[in-house]
């Protein structure tokens, strides 16, 4: 009696094992693509005008424009704006469209560490931190008006 109660309540085992080696398999690499080219398109079409940069000057950092979760673009004193492509998408960023860092170099850098900040009730906290990647000098498509 003792044998069947035991071979009853093994018996989901396999099912809940399966169940979590499928929530924990890594994600379609086609569909982490298909997402990732998808962020990148949503941010203004831009010309690359220079080599990339590991790192900007944080003091010459005017404004932070984030255009998706993978995508944030950093306008410079005098007119420059680095690009940069995160290495992986950002969860929440891109619906949150602001970041936090803190570092005690006068530079950003890449694979620096940044946070997203969400406003949740009302009340600012830091999210997710995710690496940044190189800092790329583009300029703005200028779309003709029709």
């Amino acid at each position: 009696m003792t044998l069947r109660f035991l071979a009853f309540a093994l018996a989901p085992l396999p099912l809940t094992l399966t169940l979590f080696a499928a929530a924990c398999a890594p994600a379609d690499p086609e569909t982490a693509a298909v997402r990732s080219a998808a962020a990148i398109a949503a941010a203004p079409e831009a010309t690359v005008i220079g080599d990339a940069q590991t790192c900007i000057d944080r003091a010459q950092i005017r404004n932070t424009a984030v255009h998706s979760d993978q995508v944030i673009d950093f306008e410079m004193q005098g007119g420059t704006v680095y690009r940069n492509i995160l290495a992986q998408r950002c969860p929440g960023l891109g619906m949150d469209r602001a970041i936090n860092y803190q570092t005690s170099l006068n530079q950003l850098c890449r694979q620096q560490i940044v946070y997203t900040l969400q406003n949740i009730g009302g009340v600012v906290q830091r999210g997710g931190g995710c690496s940044l990647g190189d800092f790329v000098p583009v300029d703005y498509v200028k779309r003709e008006q029709k």
